[in-house]
């Protein structure tokens, strides 16, 4: 092998441009017909020699300058050297600028497209083929040049959200911009925006093929969908009738498909040329199991060549585009949009903190969007504090997969921490004590939820387990508490026997009512019934915490909510967290914990490193394993564990795997081959970088022989749970959460802020305010503007919302019947009518019984017949707000005789009664 370093490169240079169809010739053995695209070698041009002249159809549109390996940190230098060739005269041609040029050393490709309209060299993964330059010279503007001209925004359907995504995201592709971030909360439409401009790309900029990126078949089943049903609002067809989707299910792309939607492991597993079962799609690629060996970075694909894609629009890409996946990516010459409703700064980070859009969960809220959240705290005291298994009890263990049980004698007291729940040490008591405070406070949370034969019925709710075990214990817990059948409370996990299909029933039927699920439906799905989650596991991460709690917010029809929980009255206009575990309140922090494959099995893990894995996620998961398994063993196990592992002990074996990555560790390891190996080539400094570096690995791999794994899985499992039955728990606290009072008091104070700001305004406010006397003249026409307009105004001031205020600081006094009777409620309450917030039906009752008490107590006495069409009034009244002469026509007067009947019961008195009705029962 040549080991010039030019010839090195050229050698690295000429094996790429094979590879995406190019042939190579000498200046002496020119034959531009050979192929579609040639590169000439050493062509002279009136400058000197271009290194490579590239030929499409026999006619030059580019040149490749090479430069040796160490230049790739300065190919910015080199630069005006390349556009020099290509603008100069090739000899025996009378040729206009070339506009393709490329710097290369073998390994870097930097390439500037001079048609652009303003050129910049961007990197690139491989060489562009010839049918790729054949195609932009016969298209003569570049696809950067056409996204300088789009049209005007048909803002028709759209939010303001959605509208300032796009634009903003048109702005950024003018200024050729190559990644860019769209933050949009949960329900604000973020496919549906990504299908908004994807259609103007196709449309406009005449983009070749767009790629939505997601990372389970899941989300790409609900893309799939999304776009199935979306018509443009400048067309009357839809979108899949104009333009070709397909969503990759095997290695095939349809060479005619404008939009494809594939998971990033399925596109991952194309561009290595290997199959993917669908199987491998259904979980987050951040969460699966381990495959046996170490798979090499991803090399040219000829049939899926760079500029396959123009767009690359990744959904949910906070997560699973890092590490591995990351090439996945940097393999395409694209554009990339990031969709996310939870960015952290890793992300902002990756997408060049281009953030176009930005529009959190708190501005959806405010603009009707989403809705916001109430906290509910249960606190018991094994959750917060453990407790202990006490000595000469025999104590419950239970095999961690096959469940099971053996009974074994404590020999000592042993304490167990808050932290070792439901992992080590089961408690059902503390589990049960948590579900049945949570049925018996149902009813707090939700006042206003009793069918029509007057039970309560439960709103559909999430509760977030901590592994599948765990979420196992859960069920038979509900199921016992609540009373309940089978599918009144059913596991949503990836190991279930049916996921897709009870995610669906969760969704649109009205059972299960309650669903437990350890990740499956964490992130990314919608259940828009969703009223309640109930969190029984901690959770650190501030960012899967948010997508955690993104699964409540999506707002849903009364219509909708009705069909799945025909109990509701209003529309959904807020969810409850049920925090039973301290989740709100515990510390969270942007970055990942340790151990990053914790749903991957020891056995998997100590499998994979056996067989020659050599992973970094794979060494630090094991080492923390092992970390972990070393305070549970006896001393006689750890001598054992030492004896099979060639004398080391498990926290030195735990050390080794952690310091193979280590920064520093590998960094003294270049350091010492660089002084070693003084004048040697860079690619042989590297090759022995790396051979030490695989040996350092290779080391600390080496004790995980077959005995030593069996030793680790044996002695693992001999540590079951134990099931702890001794210790029964009790509630430490319950109620809504301090939070939710200071919430309270500010909504309560926007509230009446609000109604000093309207009071000269609306007729109702200018009554209740300044004329009390006019209280008579009340009518429904009135209570219903100033709904309409405070929903105009103060979305989150729905009376609901400020009702629900009151309760938090426990100063009101039952449910209204609607929002308007909660709305007069509350201005009486505000403008100090009455001193306790009290439902309106109530007031009326009071009110009516006190004007009986009083015409009894006189010279009028009213029959039962008169009684009944006074409560009718009354009831009326409640409804209405007032009544007039008219309102006898209709029911249910009108059955009973009307206005006549009115006049024959009640005589002269009639008139003197319905006024005084109407200025009494409302005082």
């Amino acid at each position: 092998m040549n080991q010039n370093p030019e010839q090195i490169v050229r050698d690295n240079i000429d094996k790429k441009l094979r590879e995406c169809g190019w042939i190579i010739q000498s200046v002496k053995e020119i034959n531009l017909n050979a192929g579609l695209g040639v590169a000439i070698k050493e062509y002279q041009t009136d400058v000197g020699p271009a290194d490579y002249v590239l030929f499409v159809e026999g006619k030059p549109c580019g040149v490749i300058e090479a430069k040796r390996q160490e230049e790739g940190h300065r190919l910015h230098v080199h630069e005006d050297q390349a556009e020099g060739y290509a603008n100069a005269k090739l000899k025996h041609l009378n040729n206009n600028p070339l506009p393709y040029v490329y710097l290369s050393t073998g390994d870097i490709i930097k390439f500037t497209n001079f048609t652009d309209p303003k050129p910049c060299g961007r990197e690139i993964f491989h060489f562009h083929s010839p049918s790729t330059l054949q195609e932009w010279i016969k298209r003569g503007s570049s696809l950067r040049t056409r996204l300088l001209n789009f049209p005007i925004l048909n803002i028709d359907g759209l939010r303001d959200c959605q509208i300032n995504a796009i634009k903003n995201l048109e702005t950024s592709f003018k200024q050729a911009q190559p990644k860019a971030l769209i933050q949009m909360a949960t329900g604000s439409g973020k496919t549906f925006t990504a299908i908004t401009f994807i259609y103007r790309l196709l449309a406009f900029a005449k983009a070749k093929r767009i790629l939505f990126l997601v990372d389970t078949k899941n989300l790409g089943e609900q893309a799939e969908q999304e776009f199935m049903s979306y018509i443009p609002n400048n067309s009357n067809e839809k979108f899949v009738e104009l333009y070709n989707v397909q969503r990759l299910k095997s290695n095939y792309i349809a060479s005619s498909s404008h939009v494809c939607i594939s998971t990033i492991q399925r596109l991952y597993s194309i561009l290595k040329g290997k199959e993917l079962d669908e199987s491998e799609e259904e979980e987050n690629p951040n969460e699966k199991k381990f495959q046996p060996k170490e798979v090499p970075p991803i090399e040219y694909e000829p049939k899926i060549p760079i500029d396959y894609f123009d767009f690359i629009v990744i959904d949910e890409c906070h997560r699973s585009i890092y590490n591995l996946w990351k090439q996945v990516l940097e393999y395409f010459d694209a554009f990339e949009i990031g969709l996310t409703a939870t960015p952290d700064k890793r992300t902002i980070g990756y997408f060049n903190q281009n953030l176009v859009s930005e529009y959190s969960h708190e501005m959806a809220v405010v603009d009707g969007v989403n809705v916001g959240y109430d906290v509910y705290i249960i606190d018991t005291k094994v959750t917060q504090q453990g407790a202990t298994l006490w000595k000469g009890e025999y104590v419950e263990h239970r095999e961690r997969l096959s469940r099971k049980k053996r009974l074994e004698l404590q020999d000592e007291d042993e304490a167990y921490s808050a932290k070792q729940l439901d992992k080590d040490v089961v408690n059902p008591n503390q589990i049960r004590t948590i579900i049945r405070t949570f049925r018996d406070h149902l009813s707090v949370i939700f006042k206003d939820r009793l069918d029509d034969e007057g039970n309560f019925e439960v709103p559909k709710t999430l509760i977030f387990a901590k592994t599948d075990s765990h979420a196992n214990d859960i069920i038979d817990i509900v199921r016992e508490e609540f009373a309940e059948e089978n599918k009144f409370c059913k596991k949503i996990t990836y190991n279930s026997d049916d996921p897709k299909s009870t995610l669906a029933q969760f969704r649109n039927d009205y059972y299960p009512r309650i669903a437990v699920t350890v990740d499956m439906i964490a992130t990314g799905t919608d259940v828009k019934p969703l009223e309640c989650l109930l969190f029984m596991r901690d959770v650190k991460s501030r960012n899967y915490f948010e997508q955690m709690k993104g699964r409540g917010t999506r707002t849903i029809t009364l219509d909708d909510l009705k069909k799945v929980t025909p109990s509701a009255k209003f529309t959904k206009d807020h969810f409850v967290i049920v925090d039973a575990i301290g989740v709100t309140r515990s510390l969270k922090t942007d970055s990942r914990p340790l151990e990053k494959k914790q749903s991957v099995p020891l056995k998997d893990l100590l499998q994979a490193v056996a067989v020659g894995a050599r992973d970094e996620e794979l060494f630090t998961s094991l080492a923390n394993r092992l970390i972990r398994l070393e305070k549970q063993l006896t001393p006689k196990e750890k001598e054992k564990f030492a004896e099979i592992a060639d004398g080391k002990n498990i926290i030195t074996v735990a050390k080794e795997l952690l310091k193979a990555f280590d920064p520093d560790v590998l960094e003294d390891i270049r350091t010492t081959v660089e002084g070693m190996k003084q004048g040697a080539t860079p690619i042989e400094i590297e090759a022995e970088v790396n051979r030490q570096t695989e040996k350092l690995r290779n080391e600390a791999a080496r004790v995980f022989t077959g005995k030593l794994n069996e030793y680790i899985e044996n002695v693992r499992k001999f540590h079951s749970q134990r099931i702890d039955q001794m210790n029964p728990d009790e509630v430490v606290t319950v109620g809504w959460a301090e939070e939710n009072k200071d919430k309270a008091k500010e909504l309560i104070e926007d509230f009446s802020q609000w109604m000093q700001e309207n009071k000269d305004e609306l007729l109702a406010l200018q009554i209740f305010y300044n004329q009390p006397y006019r209280r008579r003249e009340l009518t429904y026409t009135m209570i219903k503007e100033v709904l309409e307009k405070l929903q105009a105004d103060k979305p989150l001031l729905a009376p609901m919302n400020v009702w629900r205020a009151y309760e938090a600081l426990e100063q009101c006094n039952g449910s209204p019947r609607n929002q308007l009777t909660a709305i007069v409620s509350l201005i009486r309450k505000v403008v100090g009518w009455d001193k306790m917030l009290t439902t309106f039906d109530k007031t009326i009752d009071k009110n009516f019984q006190d004007w009986v008490f009083r015409k009894q107590a006189g010279a009028t006495k009213f029959n039962e017949e008169q009684m009944q069409w006074l409560r009718m009034i009354k009831e009326h009244i409640t409804n209405s707000f007032h009544i007039e002469r008219d309102d006898f026509d209709y029911n249910p007067f009108d059955a009973l005789g009307g206005l006549g009947k009115m006049w024959q019961l009640f005589g002269e008195q009639a008139e003197e009664i319905i006024n005084e009705l109407n200025e009494v029962l409302a005082a």
